[in-house]
């Protein structure tokens, strides 16, 4: 065999192992970012031109998260943050509007706390989709009710549950009491923060008692049946 067809094996070789872990290292990059994103991956593909335009997308999100001082809420702030979504929820009953308004807000607050930039909506949703994807679309589509003029007291008590979805989630993620997520979440619902007694986070759209809206619109229907 000349060396000449020896030199042209060994760089077919070296060309092929080099293929096969580029697509090796190109799997294991978007299973990593499927896991990671869950369903905001799937999204952003739709949104973009291909796969990987989509994936140097999310790769960059991560980057720019890696760059970001996130830090847990102490008990202290988680105690304080459930104490006011308590008032807001007491608000909704007579004022949904301001109360679905003062959730968007005190959510950005828990953010900031957090170290994540609340700049701009839009940002803000690149750079929960990180760490909070699971929440990501309540979000959306609390903020969507929000921006709405005419929504009726059924969205609104809808936008206060997601609200409260992405509330929870950001209230918890990296606790420093080194609690899993889901069960510190599960204290809260009973009422409890570390321990402590706390009004309870709502659990679900029935805890919302009936407003003012409610209440005109029932009234006006028993007074027309009679």
């Amino acid at each position: 065999m000349s060396t000449l067809v020896v030199v042209i094996i060994v760089i077919v070789v070296v060309v092929a192992v080099g293929l096969i872990a580029l697509l090796v290292r190109r799997q294991q990059q978007r299973r990593h970012l499927q896991e990671n994103f869950g369903p905001e991956y799937d999204r952003t593909v739709q949104d973009q031109e291909n796969p990987r335009a989509a994936e140097r997308e999310l790769a960059a999100r991560e980057k720019r998260h890696a760059e970001l001082d996130i830090k847990p809420l102490s008990p202290e702030a988680q105690e304080r943050y459930t104490e006011r979504w308590a008032l807001l929820q007491a608000q909704f009953v007579d004022q949904p509007v301001e109360a679905v308004s003062g959730a968007d807000t005190l959510l950005m607050e828990v953010m900031a706390e957090r170290g994540y930039p609340t700049e701009g909506y839009e940002q803000q949703l690149s750079d929960l989709s990180v760490k909070h994807s699971r929440t990501l679309e309540h979000y959306r589509a609390a903020h969507d009710t929000r921006e709405t003029t005419d929504a009726s007291t059924e969205d609104l008590r809808d936008a206060m549950v997601r609200y409260r979805t992405v509330f929870e989630d950001l209230l918890t993620e990296g606790a420093e009491n080194g609690h899993h997520h889901d069960e510190t979440v599960a204290d809260k619902g009973n009422g409890t923060v570390d321990g402590q007694v706390s009004e309870p986070v709502v659990a679900n759209e029935n805890e919302f008692e009936e407003t003012k809206h409610d209440r005109k619109a029932r009234t006006d229907a028993s007074n027309g049946s009679n």
